[in-house]
Order: C-alpha cells, then sequence, then structure tokens
C-alpha cells in the first residue's frame, strides 16, 4: 500500500536527456500558440456560441482566468523538474505513484483522444474548403460511421443533409455500409510521419503556420467588426421574451464549457516538451504564461466579433464559424469565406502538430519508470524522437477515428484534461518551500489563510444577492434544465468550505488555491454522461495499472 502513494524525488539540477534540446522562448509560445488556437477557435466555437449565446464570452474570461492560475503552477513545476511527462511527472512528485498513474491515463485521454476530434475538425475545413474550388468527395468517405448513423437515425431526424446523405449513399459490403473519414485518416497519418523524423523539423514547420494563422484571424476581426450589429449581443428569447446578454441563462453558458475549454488545452502539452527546451526552468514558464495571455486576448475579441456578426442561434450544427459569418447569407464577403476555410486547414494542422508530440513523451516519461512497457522509451537513432510511442499514438488516434463522432470526444477530452488540472493546482500545495535562485521561475506565495476564505465566502454572498432565485432552489435537482448544474454547484461549495478550513490550518498558498478552485467551478458545466464515461475510462486505467504498472515500476523495485 505504501508503494500506491510513494513519491519520485527529481533533481531540480538535472538536465541529461537523450532528446535534443532545441526549443527557445518564442519557440515556446509558437508552439502554444499552435496548440491553443487551433479547433476552439476554428470549429469547437460555433458550438460554445450556439449554448451560451453572447454570454459564452464570460466563460471564455473564466476559463483563461482558472488557465492563468493553472499556468502559473505548471511553471512552477516546470521549474523544479525540467523532465518530459508534464501533469504526470509532477503528480508523481507530489502525490505518489497511483495519483501520477491516474493522471498519465487522463493525458492519453487529453492528447490522443483530443486529437480526433481535431482530426475531424480537420477534415470539415478540408471537404468545405475543397467543396468552394467544385471539388467534391463522397459524403461518406468524409464523416465518421457513428455521425452518420445518429444523424439518420435521430428523433426528430436530423437537418445535416450531408449526414443523412452519407447513410444513405454508403457502399454496402457484408451488409456493413462503409462510411469513414479519409482526410481525417490521411492528416493523422501524417502528422505521425512529421513528429517522427524529428522536433526540429516540427518546430521550423509550426512557426511559419501560427505565423500564416495569427495573421488570418487579425483580418477576420478587422474586416468583420465592420458588420457589428451591436443588437445581436442582446437577441431576445422567446421564451420569456426579454432581451439578455444570456439568453440561455447563465446554466446556458456553463453549458457550453465543454467546448470553450477545449480551446485551452493546449497549453499543457507545452510541459511535455521539457527535454527538448533549452534551459527549460526559465524557457518553459515564460512561453507557456505569454502564450496564455496572447490567446486569451485573441478568443474574446473573436466571440465578440462572431456573436455581433451574427444572431448566436444561427450557429447550430456550425462545424466552421469563421468561415460561416462570411458566407452569402451573412456578411457576404467570399474572398474571406475562402480565405479563412484554407487558413483555418493551416491552424488546425499546427494542433494536431503539437498534441501528437505531446502524447508519446507522456508514454516516454511512463516507461522510464516502469508504468509502461519499455518499448516506449525507444528514442530513434538518427531523429532522436520517442519512435515507437509516435507510432502508437498515431495508431490510438487513427483507430478510433472509424467509429467515434465529434460531440463525444470534446467532452470526453475537456473532463479529462479539467481534472489533470485540478491535480495540478492541488499538487503545488503539497510541495516544500524551495530556495529561491536568480533567473528561475518562483511562484509567489501569498497566505490564503484569510484571503481565501474571504474571496469564496464574499463571492458566493454577492452571487445569492445578485440571484436569490438559484440558491432558493438550489436543492432542486430534478429541473431538467437546471438540475444537473444545481447539484454539481452544491458540490462545489462544500468542497470550497473544507478548502477554506484547510487552508486556515494549513497556511495553503493562494495562486494554486484559486486555480484549484476555478477548475472545479468549470467541472460543474459537465453533465452526468461525462462523468459515467469519465469513470469508466479511469476504472480500465486502474485495471491496468494493478495488472501491470505496479508490479513493474521501477520505485517498487528500488
Amino acid at each position: 500500500m505504501n508503494q500506491l502513494f510513494r513519491r519520485k524525488i527529481y533533481s531540480e539540477t538535472d538536465t541529461s536527456t537523450s532528446l535534443l534540446r532545441v526549443l527557445g522562448v518564442w519557440d515556446i509560445v509558437f508552439f502554444g500558440i499552435a496548440a491553443i488556437i487551433g479547433a476552439g477557435s476554428f470549429s469547437s466555437l460555433g458550438e460554445a456560441i450556439f449554448r451560451g449565446g453572447p454570454g459564452v464570452i464570460l466563460l471564455y474570461l473564466i476559463c483563461g482566468f482558472a488557465c492563468g492560475f493553472t499556468a502559473l503552477c505548471y511553471a512552477e513545476f516546470a521549474s523544479r523538474i525540467p523532465t518530459a511527462g508534464s501533469a504526470y511527472t509532477y503528480a508523481y512528485a507530489s502525490f505518489g505513484e497511483l495519483i501520477a498513474w491516474i493522471i498519465g491515463w487522463a493525458l492519453i485521454m487529453e492528447y490522443s483522444f483530443g486529437n480526433i476530434y481535431v482530426a475531424f475538425s480537420w477534415s470539415d475545413y478540408f471537404t468545405s474548403f475543397l467543396g468552394r474550388l467544385d471539388v467534391h468527395i463522397p459524403e461518406y468517405f468524409s464523416c465518421s460511421y457513428t455521425e452518420a448513423k445518429k444523424a439518420f437515425f435521430s428523433t426528430p431526424q436530423s437537418t445535416n443533409n450531408e449526414l443523412l446523405n452519407a447513410w444513405k449513399n454508403a457502399p454496402v459490403i457484408g451488409g456493413l455500409k462503409i462510411i469513414l473519414d479519409i482526410p481525417a485518416l490521411v492528416i493523422n497519418g501524417l502528422i505521425t510521419w512529421l513528429c517522427f523524423v524529428g522536433v526540429k523539423e516540427s518546430k521550423n514547420f509550426n512557426n511559419v503556420l501560427v505565423i500564416l494563422k495569427l495573421a488570418v484571424i487579425v483580418l477576420v476581426i478587422l474586416v468583420g467588426f465592420k458588420f457589428i450589429n451591436t443588437g445581436n449581443w442582446t437577441p431576445l428569447n422567446p421564451e420569456t421574451q426579454v432581451t439578455s446578454f444570456m439568453p440561455n441563462g447563465f446554466a446556458g453558458v456553463m453549458s457550453a464549457v465543454s467546448g470553450v475549454f477545449f480551446a485551452y488545452i493546449g497549453f499543457d502539452a507545452l510541459s511535455v516538451l521539457s527535454e527538448e527546451t533549452k534551459d527549460p526552468q526559465k524557457t518553459l514558464p515564460k512561453g507557456m504564461i505569454i502564450s496564455l495571455a496572447l490567446c486569451t486576448v485573441i478568443y474574446i475579441a473573436l466571440t465578440l466579433v462572431l456573436t455581433g456578426m451574427v444572431d448566436y442561434r444561427k450557429f447550430d450544427g456550425v462545424g466552421d464559424p469563421l468561415s460561416f459569418i462570411f458566407e452569402r447569407t451573412n456578411a457576404n464577403v467570399a474572398w474571406m469565406e475562402l480565405t479563412v476555410s484554407f487558413i483555418a486547414i493551416i491552424a488546425i494542422t499546427t494542433v494536431l502538430l503539437v498534441f501528437q508530440m505531446g502524447q508519446p513523451r507522456i508514454w516516454y516519461a511512463m516507461s522510464r519508470d516502469g508504468l509502461m512497457p519499455k518499448k516506449f522509451q525507444d528514442v530513434h537513432p538518427k531523429y532522436k524522437t520517442p519512435s515507437f510511442a509516435t507510432i502508437v499514438t498515431g495508431v490510438v488516434v487513427g483507430i478510433p477515428i472509424l467509429f467515434t463522432d465529434k460531440s463525444f470526444i470534446l467532452d470526453f477530452t475537456s473532463i479529462g484534461t479539467i481534472f489533470a488540472f485540478v491535480l495540478v493546482c492541488a499538487g503545488v500545495l503539497m510541495l516544500p518551500a524551495k530556495q529561491k535562485i536568480k533567473g528561475r521561475f518562483h511562484l509567489p506565495y501569498i497566505n490564503g489563510k484569510i484571503i481565501f476564505p474571504v474571496i469564496f465566502i464574499g463571492t458566493v454572498v454577492g452571487f445569492y444577492y445578485f440571484q436569490p432565485a438559484f440558491f432558493e432552489n438550489l436543492m432542486d435537482w430534478n429541473d431538467p434544465k437546471e438540475g444537473e448544474f444545481r447539484a454539481s454547484i452544491f458540490f462545489f461549495i462544500i468542497i470550497n468550505l473544507i478548502l477554506c478550513v484547510f487552508t486556515f490550518i494549513k497556511n495553503f498558498s493562494l495562486i494554486p488555491l484559486i486555480g484549484l478552485s476555478s477548475c472545479l467551478y468549470l467541472l460543474t458545466g459537465m453533465s452526468h454522461d461525462n462523468w459515467f464515461w469519465f469513470g469508466l475510462w479511469f476504472a480500465i486505467g486502474l485495471v491496468i495499472y494493478f495488472f501491470y504498472g505496479y508490479r513493474n515500476s521501477k520505485l517498487k523495485q528500488a
């Protein structure tokens, strides 16, 4: 039992590695922008706006706030532990082996399954772009089997003609309809090859694409600004006949948390590049914080433009929102529609690249600790990349593309990532004080003994003052619209009150406390379906750990 929570000791001065150190601060910033500005802005933003209305801007602020404090916690770990592994490595140092395994398993969910969603998004923009050039890929070769089947048999039947045609017109072999997303499979194979041949080549390729991506996003904001109708920011609610910034209420805004948070999950992928970064104790923290700040500002500006240009209800089922706002039925700017579609392909390609680089390095770190088979430690003699782990990642991403769909993957990925963020922030609270070394990042210590309870309790009281009806119905969990959200808020309050007590006793640091509380709040937007699949995934992970990892752990053999 002691082994389950036995911590691994990492040296802050040990920067030895068999990988190639080539990344500087601005390389890290560009990788961060590549990961964060991608599928979240070019794809899932449409779904988020439809669910939350213009008020989804508040959710971007909340997510940016939570991720900002979480980034500081990642930076603190990165300055102490300059090795690959991200939150997995950090959990091993603060909580012990079992929690480290759980985090590593969550990161597999984040990077591998996240890239499935990104590959689908890339395919949507690619086929859309070709369609605008009058090049048509059959619908049954540009969507997943699950999506087409769900659209055809849903009640009422979906209005998405592409998915319906895919199911109706698909060729049949042996009684099985042949429906598969060929563009998604092809881009997954190409990105896997690029990650295999080396981080230096990936870095140069990535930096060029990021510059193009930022240029077109600035163009979208500047051109779109001219078409803003401020009335779209306060649409009329058809049920209440009242205009509101949050037409679906705050519960509606929070229901968009998966789509919004998915936009931010890329920044923690930077910490897995520790062993390929020059002077990681200084470089990684700077790169992570700069990229996160820039991306938050960009997301808020984009959301203001999109919700100002087009009524939020029109974004239902829109997978390419940045080109959608320039279509003939909206702003009618044909050259922008085509330009955005093309650059979106580039933008989403950079996200695929960063995620596909991240996952092999998690397996590499876990294998080095004995929790995964030794084969995952293989480093290519020429390219100096974790070769076997990179190939396996390509396979793990490629196979589910054949049978899953975007909406399931989006929710599944987001809940696992937020959970990892929660443990990173909590892990910083467990770390002992360290000696300050000039030139390295140091998380400022602010005693939360009094400040955190005052902030939390004051926020709850303030919210009660402005929304008394919500608290009066807080225990009504049977409401079909807000019941789940109320239950989640109830447990959120209880957990934070417990945190207040421990903070008063233990003098916890304020910054990781705020990060922890903010990430816990984001979890209140998850449905019971999210929690079910999340629990099932971790149950499978625990079985694998006790059958393999527990027996082969190097800590156990030490």
